[in-house]
């Protein structure tokens, strides 16, 4: 069984969480430990339609936000890797600036410096100059930055399509078996 930990944080994106949580209920022996923010709760509903405990639901186990003491916050618990999706430029800066102040934080630090998979998910647009700066930081102490960008040579005919595509990219690189999205074959000849 493969443990992974979902941070769900307060930015726009909700959409994508819960199509993440969706593809890892399905995906075979995995389990996953949901963590959202206080932000997070209140941006799932406008977003999503769905309530705080729909989201909990999905997920295998549920931590408290502000339990820095949970298991997830420690080095020795092991797991597979964490995506924080999405995630805010409060949960980037505190990611890339190593700041423990909630338990996603803690335990995107912890997932780094125990050399696991961290996968941020920034939501926001323009990119300023501290955004950037945060996103490189993250990415040199060895997050993988992505940024919900989708590909259109699948030719998404509907929102979801979209959101598996980008869900999709996300278990690639946790190393989940999938077929949320197409896959790139080259130019026709």
């Amino acid at each position: 069984m493969k443990r992974f930990i979902v941070g769900v944080s307060g930015a726009s994106g909700m959409p994508l969480a819960v199509t993440l949580l969706n593809a890892l209920t399905w995906a075979a022996d995995v389990e996953t430990h949901l963590v959202v923010s206080r932000a997070a709760e209140k941006v799932l509903t406008l977003e999503s339609g769905i309530s705080v405990d729909q989201l909990y639901a999905l997920a295998d186990v549920r931590h408290d936000p502000e339990d820095v003491g949970a298991a997830p916050a420690s080095g020795s618990w092991r797991h597979s890797g964490m995506v924080i999706c999405p995630c805010s430029m409060t949960t980037l800066a505190a990611v890339a600036n190593g700041i423990g102040s909630n338990l996603i934080h803690r335990a995107a630090d912890v997932t780094l410096k125990e050399n696991r998979p961290l996968i941020l998910v920034p939501r926001e647009t323009p990119l300023g100059r501290v955004h950037l700066r945060n996103m490189l930081a993250a990415q040199e102490a060895g997050a993988v930055i992505m940024p919900p960008c989708p590909g259109f040579y699948s030719r998404p005919e509907s929102i979801q399509d979209i959101l598996n595509h980008l869900v999709g990219r996300m278990l690639d690189h946790l190393g989940i078996e999938h077929d949320l999205c197409r896959r790139w074959g080259g130019l026709p000849a």
